[in-house]
């Protein structure tokens, strides 16, 4: 049977190669490729089964109009013809009546490739819609360490082997990273001590030597006291620290006030822990802190990841191979122009900016403009993962909104559809990779053609366009000739490529980039900024997070099983990671008579909503922790752990604040 390469299109760091085994019609196997420069034939549980998810009996293979009552469900088939003329219809009915900001585009995740997730920008600019403002996962962590580091690339994952001591800060790497989790083990087993900074510990507590729990949006105040530690007793890199950055002398005049007994009273972290964690960091010539996005979820996020980034070169680790922070920007690319695909210069008018956190108050009219008349999305279940869901959910059944779903599942969204379009999977379209979390690029051409009457988000917006009259030269392109332009007009990063490399990008799979040089600072000033002039708080500081009148901090973390909502059409992943679950720290549960297993509800001013109880105390006291997205049938009330998340962003990045919403919890 034929093997072809491909690349796994899901939201990780990695962008995984893939060996896809198929007949020319179906897909029979899917491995790992062991040539891939970055996960080296290591994909995880889920990718290993992806042609259960291609040829689920579930998918959706036609397009589909809804015929009963917005939520139920309930549709029936319809041509494409007809599909296209009900959608641009009432497109037409809007800009006629509303104007280009009643239209609003919404997509993130569901798929992470170049063209097949930013190609509607291109028609939503034509049309003059609003824009969408793409702050859902971790922009106030890339705004934080943009605002110290500018565009310096971090540590690519595969520098760890060089580290000599690891901090995991708020990373559950065994869901995010896995590919990173053997240079851990082997660490380990060479004496390399890990040391895992989190509110819950969960999966990764077996892989680390000592584990330091901490409260929920408090992370930026154990930041700091490491860093008076570090000061007070002559263990930061003075020399390194006056040349190579900005507003140093400042900064350590004012570490004074951050003892770690103030940081204790603050994190729930001993003081002593936080001295002899302080020192340990120090004592080691190359540490790496791995730093995650959760920490960044909060009102404070973008403060607490300016602060753990100044950490990671108080010490001058950065001048070190292996030292220094991984889990931002490794300054890779960009490698292809993403603006031949989004065609920013279609757009005549002056877009309507709509955050993406905050759709509930757009569908509403409560920011400030008209209500959203026209919900187009693809790429994304809000009703699952974006907050407020409760508000989501009132904003879609209002009669006056007109919503389009592409779509491969019926998902909890695609419920409250008025038409929904049959969508592709990555081995049924071509497209391009790049990998955020590690230094490399790749393509992943066609490989089998879609069941039924599914097509690409790039056929589909073609189509949508000659639909609307549109006849620019863009939506006649097909999404093979469009990739092969990306890759003749290559940016500098894919330039100069050997023979073999361009071959490779041209047929099918991924390279990898050089690693950044770690010193060349790409700031402004040319040096880390400690100080940021251009920050509203220039000064780096400890800042509360939002928090709220109930007792209980209410975090998110990631699951092993599942991938936002994404793979919950298969049942073993699904039945594998069992029923909505909320840790609680056995103090915590004592308090309030509850115990492992029973059901219990947890709520907030938005709403409430069923758990069942872990009691652990791998949770830090005063947290409670839920992991993945689950669907609305799994709930008893069909509401999900996003219907207790508020709307508020965070301090810089507009940026999700889903770790920062407080609830309590009864029997």
């Amino acid at each position: 049977m034929p093997i072809h390469k491909s690349i796994c299109p899901y939201d990780c760091p990695t962008s995984c190669g893939l060996l896809i085994e198929n007949d020319g019609t179906r897909v029979l196997k899917v491995k790992g490729d062991p040539d891939d420069p970055i996960c080296g034939g290591l994909i995880c549980r889920k990718m290993q089964r992806y042609e259960k998810s291609i040829h689920s009996p579930e998918r959706i293979l036609t397009p589909l109009k809804r015929i009963g009552k917005k939520g139920e469900g309930r549709f029936e088939p319809i041509s494409w013809d007809e599909a296209v003329n009900a959608i641009t219809g009432k497109w037409r009915e809007a800009l006629d009546s509303h104007g280009p900001d009643s239209i609003l585009p919404f997509y993130y995740s569901g798929v992470m490739s170049m063209i097949q997730r930013k190609c509607g920008d291109a028609l939503f600019n034509r049309m003059g819609a609003c824009k969408l403002i793409m702050t859902l996962c971790s922009s106030a962590k890339s705004a934080g360490y943009k605002s110290v580091m500018g565009g310096t690339g971090c540590l690519d994952p595969r520098e760890l082997a060089k580290s000599d001591f690891y901090i995991v800060w708020g990373s559950n790497m065994k869901a995010t990273r896995l590919q990173s989790m053997p240079d851990l083990v082997k660490g380990r087993k060479n004496g390399k001590r890990v040391v895992l900074i989190e509110c819950f510990a969960g999966e990764m507590a077996g892989y680390c030597d000592q584990v330091v729990l901490v409260k929920p949006g408090t992370d930026g105040a154990l930041a700091l006291g490491m860093m008076h530690v570090l000061a007070t007793e002559g263990l930061d890199d003075t020399d390194f620290l006056q040349n190579e950055a900005v507003g140093y002398h400042e900064f350590v005049a004012t570490l004074g006030q951050y003892t770690p007994e103030w940081a204790e009273a603050i994190t729930g972290v001993p003081a002593q822990v936080i001295s002899d964690l302080a020192r340990e960091y120090a004592a080691a010539a190359s540490p790496a802190i791995i730093l995650g996005s959760g920490n960044s979820r909060y009102g404070n996020g973008g403060m607490t990841v300016r602060l753990i980034t100044i950490l990671s070169a108080f010490t001058g680790a950065w001048k070190n191979s292996g030292g220094g922070l991984c889990g931002c920007n490794p300054g890779g690319g960009p490698y292809v122009d993403a603006d031949r695909i989004t065609r920013p210069d279609l757009r005549q008018n002056e877009a309507r900016r709509v955050n993406i956190n905050q759709l509930a108050m757009a569908l509403k009219g409560d920011d400030g403009h008209a209500p959203i008349r026209c919900l187009h999305i693809f790429g994304s279940n809000p009703v699952g993962s974006v907050a407020n869901q409760l508000g989501i959910r009132a904003g879609l059944e209002n009669p006056e909104l007109f919503t389009v779903v592409h779509e491969r599942f019926l998902t909890d969204t695609a419920c409250y559809a008025d038409i929904i379009l049959p969508a592709t999977f990555s081995v049924e379209h071509s497209d391009c990779y790049g990998s955020y979390g590690y230094c490399s690029f790749g393509t992943a051409r066609k490989i089998i053609n879609p069941p039924g009457e599914c097509k690409s988000n790039w056929d589909i917006f073609c189509l949508l366009a000659k639909g609307m009259g549109f006849e620019d030269q863009h939506f006649h392109h097909s999404e093979d000739s469009l990739l092969d332009e990306l890759l003749a007009n290559s940016l500098p990063a894919l330039q100069g490529l050997d023979a073999e490399q361009q071959e490779r990008l041209h047929s099918g799979g991924m390279i990898s980039a050089p690693f950044a040089d770690h010193t060349d600072w790409k700031t402004v000033s040319g040096k880390i900024q400690i100080v940021d002039e251009e920050q509203q708080v220039s000064m780096p500081q400890y800042q509360q997070c939002h928090g709220g009148e109930y007792p209980l901090q209410l975090i998110a973390v990631p699951s092993v099983e599942t991938l936002n909502s994404i793979f919950l059409e298969r049942d073993e992943l699904v039945e594998g990671r069992g029923p909505m679950v909320m840790v609680i720290h056995p103090d915590d549960a004592e308090e309030r008579s509850i115990s492992d297993g029973d059901e219990i509800v947890a709520f907030n001013d938005l709403g409430e909503v069923p758990f069942t109880a872990r009691v652990t105390p791998l949770v830090a006291k005063g947290a409670v922790a839920v992991a993945g997205i689950f669907k609305s049938s799994q709930s008893a009330n069909r509401n999900l752990v996003n219907a207790l998340h508020h709307e508020r962003l965070s301090d810089i990045g507009e940026a999700t604040t889903l770790n920062d919403n407080t609830v309590d919890i009864r029997r």
